[in-house]
């Protein structure tokens, strides 16, 4: 067998669960033997035996079975555009959400905002924006392996149910230990405010990368160590009555930003109770997105909405990660109290 390497272009790559994906997806393909993606130059090189095939007729095989999650490979360089007329929607949209997003509040609805604390339904919007929000890619795409595993069997519904069951159950359990874990810690104000900052700096990057206009702030995404992220995705190749469960428990350990900085926040609560019913609100906020894809050929990604989307998604998460910034400056008394919820 002759090997070839080849360095190709991706298009629709936004942040680390991208990745994930495209190796994931590339890697079960029989004649390579080498991938490895790259989202600081939005790259795949792969290594395999492609015969006499022509570097086109490559990319166009390998944009195959990436298709289907918003990505194209290609040899040339594409230009990048930023669709700023998208934005035309996007702010009107975040702005009427902002406003709702006040209304409930103040009307005492729910408690969405607590000053310094991320409340409860505060969670469940955030993973309502996640799941409409590119991180949720990978995500989707194990759900989608895991029911083409399943399907080939004539089982359809059942994987389903026991993968948001346990994705569910775990998500309020796995919180709840983190919080627990936050007990034996003794956080000082100032060491609140700092991990308050983090958590909304890290959600700031987030914001900015769904924008898509900011090539920079991919960079600076916070990223779960590759190996970890990879055999949870990987459990979605198991083919085992267990499988759909324990994918359902891996999407904790996935490279969401999202997900990331609410358990970064969890840690704080230092009790098992609040931890655990944290993250259970959020992932209940992602959960009817995640169903629509279960029993659908629902995908934001492959619509041609996508872009508006995102933007109007980066908006509000930025709007979430600057009330976040300015309530920890509040806490700790460095600004005066700026919004009277």
């Amino acid at each position: 067998m002759t090997t070839q390497k080849y360095t190709f272009h991706v298009q629709g790559m936004h942040c680390n669960s991208c990745v994930l994906m495209i190796e994931s997806e590339l890697g079960d393909l029989p004649y390579l033997t080498h991938v490895k993606s790259s989202l600081k130059n939005n790259s795949v090189e792969v290594v395999g035996d492609f015969g006499d095939k022509t570097p086109e007729q490559i990319a166009d095989e390998l944009t195959a079975p990436l298709r289907p999650h918003g990505y194209t490979v290609s040899v040339e360089k594409k230009t990048k555009e930023n669709k700023w007329a998208d934005f035309k929607i996007a702010i009107p949209a975040a702005l009427a959400f902002a406003v709702l997003f006040v209304v409930v509040q103040k009307m005492g609805l729910v408690n969405l905002v607590s000053a310094g604390d991320v409340t409860y339904g505060t969670a469940f919007v955030i993973g309502i924006v996640a799941s409409l929000s590119t991180c949720m890619a990978v995500v989707g795409g194990l759900l989608l392996s895991m029911s083409a595993t399943f399907a080939k069997e004539g089982d359809k519904i059942k994987p389903q149910l026991m993968f948001h069951a346990g994705r569910i159950v775990s998500f309020f359990l796995l919180g709840g230990v983190i919080g627990a874990v936050g007990t034996a810690f003794t956080l000082s104000t100032s060491a609140t405010f700092i991990l308050g900052l983090v958590i909304g700096v890290v959600m700031l990057v987030l914001g900015l990368n769904l924008l898509d206009v900011f090539p920079w702030a991919k960079k600076l995404q916070l990223s779960m160590p590759k190996s970890i992220a990879k055999r949870a995705h990987g459990v979605s190749k198991l083919n085992h009555t267990l499988t759909p469960i324990l994918v359902g428990v891996a999407t904790f350990f996935l490279p969401c930003g999202f997900t990331q900085s609410m358990q970064l926040y969890t840690l704080t609560t230092g009790s098992f109770s609040e931890g655990g019913l944290t993250m259970l609100s959020y992932a209940l906020g992602t959960f009817p997105v995640l169903a629509l894809i279960s029993f659908s050929s629902f995908s934001i990604q492959s619509s041609s909405k996508a872009g508006i989307f995102f933007k109007t998604a980066g908006l509000v998460v930025i709007m979430f990660a600057l009330f976040n910034i300015l309530n920890s400056l509040v806490v700790v008394g460095l600004i005066p109290p700026l919004f009277n919820f």
